[in-house]
C-alpha cells in the first residue's frame, strides 16, 4: 500500500492522530503497539520530545504500513530532511510555514500545517498540504470552525487540535471537521501502554458511535 493509499484509508475510516509530546525511546515501541492495538492509523511525535527523531525512527520501522508515522511541531526545513531521512511519512506543525510545506511534499512526505486564520488555510492550501488542522481548537471552537468551512475548500480535511476529548468530537463533526489530533487526552509522559490504550480506545468507540 502505497503512502497516500494509507492515508486515504486514515481518512475514510479512523483520521484522529495520537500526539505523543514527551514520549521518549524507550517507551515508543510499548505506546505504538498499545495505539495500534486500539485502532490508531496515525501517530505523532512533536520535536520537542526527548530524542525525537530516535522514536520516529523506532516507530515507523515497528508499525511499517499499520500506521503513518510522522513529527510535530516541525519549523525547519532541516527537520523535514531530518524527518524523511529516519523514515518519517508525516510532517505536522503547529504553524503556516510555506517553505516547510513544500519542502515536505518535495521529499513524498503528508504535509499537515497548522492554521488559525482563513489567509493561514489558503497559503496551506496553495503550498501544497494535505490537510490543515485548526490550532488551538478550543479558542476557535466549533462556530470558528463552522465560519471558516464555508470559505475552506471541502476537498482539503480540516483536523481541530487542542482541547479534544470523547465527549466534543460531535459538536466539531457537525461542522465540518474531518478528523482529530487529540494530545494529553490520548497520552502524556508518564502514562503506561496500559493507560494509553484505555484512552486510544475510549476516542475510537466514541468515533465509531458518531459516524455510525
Amino acid at each position: 500500500m502505497s503512502l497516500m493509499e494509507q492515508w486515504r484509508d486514515a481518512l475514510n475510516t479512523l483520521p484522529l492522530v495520537a500526539i505523543l509530546r514527551g514520549l521518549k525511546p524507550e517507551e515508543a515501541e510499548a505506546v505504538g503497539d498499545a495505539l495500534i492495538e486500539a485502532g490508531f492509523k496515525i501517530v505523532e511525535v512533536p520535536l520537542n520530545s526527548p530524542d525525537p527523531f530516535t522514536s520516529i525512527q523506532m516507530l515507523a520501522s515497528r508499525l511499517g504500513e499499520r500506521a503513518i508515522v510522522g513529527a510535530g511541531t516541525v519549523l525547519k526545513v532541516s527537520d523535514v530532511e531530518t524527518l524523511a531521512s529516519v523514515g518519517g511519512q508525516i510532517c505536522i506543525s503547529p504553524n503556516t510555514n510555506i517553505e516547510v510545506i513544500k519542502k515536505a511534499k518535495a521529499l513524498g512526505l503528508i504535509s499537515f500545517p497548522a492554521f488559525f486564520t482563513p489567509t493561514e488555510a489558503f497559503a496551506a492550501i496553495e503550498a501544497g498540504a494535505d490537510a490543515i488542522k485548526l490550532f488551538p481548537a478550543e479558542l476557535a471552537g466549533p462556530k470558528g470552525l463552522k465560519a471558516m468551512n464555508a470559505v475552506i475548500p471541502r476537498t482539503t480535511p480540516v483536523f481541530p487540535v487542542g482541547g479534544i476529548e470523547p465527549t466534543n468530537m460531535g459538536e466539531y463533526l457537525s461542522v465540518g471537521a474531518r478528523g482529530f489530533g487529540i494530545g494529553s487526552s490520548v497520552y502524556k509522559p508518564g502514562d503506561t501502554a496500559e493507560i494509553v490504550y484505555e484512552k486510544a480506545k475510549a476516542f475510537v468507540t466514541a468515533w465509531h458511535g458518531l459516524k455510525g
